[in-house]
């Protein structure tokens, strides 16, 4: 039984390839997806496995408190529960992560470079998770139509025809001061308040946008970023024939939230309450690097978690 709970934002940096193992249509290697939505997602497994992969290199920049006994092998196996093939006895781990949903994309504009893009069920869900967290959250979301859009910062919008410009679509703008309180608690939750995120902190404050559901949706499917990759062959040093495949990331400055969870440890002898744990994993992972998903060794996967609680 889970008796903490908090949410975790994971702001991508680099490109994150969170694959799904199927390929669709010319897409070799596509990302996670909801089946229900669309909307890209990361698997909380995958979460979990990126924290248990980089727990040594988090633990030398950010060490645990001086009440944490034992060796690094003992904490993890504390928190995230021992591995399969240790030979230690079998427990679960006090942590668990949820599967992380869309929070907001960055979408190509003709004016001001990109905004961040997002929807009234992104913004609901992200409400949702915000306040099982305990945190207090004074959204009002939006109900925007097909084909326009809500907006804070009106420089985005051409004077030409007064549209807002996405990709090769036009909105048809509207001031909103409920965006404009959304997107300064999304700015302040998503993103450390160090100084080298300050740019993208006051950014999202002023350009984030909200469309309909169902013109996210469309930049949810088609706003990824799809690069080409070709196997070489290592006799000839060229390229194998049939070697072209495509892989799918979800683009850097995109936002994603996951719930996070903590219980009593359940090793063996005196357990830590669930209050200890959380704070042992928040100290552990907030407002530090993680790669998550593949194609690490290409810089791939880097994004950055904070933890939010009420």
């Amino acid at each position: 039984m889970f008796e903490k709970q908090a949410a975790v934002f994971l702001y991508a940096i680099s490109p994150v390839h969170m694959g799904s193992g199927q390929a669709i249509d010319v897409i070799d290697n596509p990302i996670q997806r909801e089946k229900h939505t669309g909307h890209p997602s990361f698997a909380g497994s995958g979460i979990k496995g990126a924290v248990r992969h980089s727990f040594e290199a988090l633990t030398s920049h950010k060490p645990l408190s001086e009440e944490e006994k034992g060796s690094l092998t003992d904490v993890i196996n504390r928190l995230l529960g021992p591995d399969s093939n240790s030979g230690d006895g079998l427990h679960a781990g006090a942590v668990s992560f949820g599967d992380a949903q869309l929070v907001a994309l960055p979408v190509r504009s003709l004016k001001g470079g990109y905004v961040y893009a997002t929807c009234p069920h992104a913004l609901a869900r992200a409400q949702r998770l915000l306040t099982m967290a305990g945190r207090r959250v004074n959204w009002s979301v939006p109900n925007v139509p097909e084909n326009h859009c809500a907006l804070i910062n009106e420089q985005l919008v051409s004077s030409h025809n007064q549209r807002l410009h996405l990709e090769a679509f036009e909105y048809l703008p509207e001031r909103s001061d409920a965006v404009q309180v959304i997107a300064q608690d999304i700015a302040h939750s998503a993103l450390p308040e160090s100084e080298e995120y300050k740019f993208f902190r006051d950014k999202l404050k002023t350009d984030l946008v909200v469309l309909s559901n169902t013109d996210f949706s469309y930049f949810s499917q088609h706003a990824m970023l799809v690069e080409p990759h070709v196997r070489i062959n290592p006799e000839t040093g060229t390229a194998s024939d049939g070697g072209l495949f495509y892989t799918e990331n979800l683009p850097p400055e995109a936002i994603m939230i996951a719930p996070l969870m903590a219980s009593q440890t359940r090793t063996k002898g005196e357990n830590q309450p669930a209050e200890a744990v959380m704070s042992q994993i928040k100290t552990l992972i907030n407002s530090r690097l993680l790669q998550i998903g593949g194609d690490a060794t290409t810089g791939r996967g880097l994004v950055v978690a904070n933890v939010v609680e009420g």
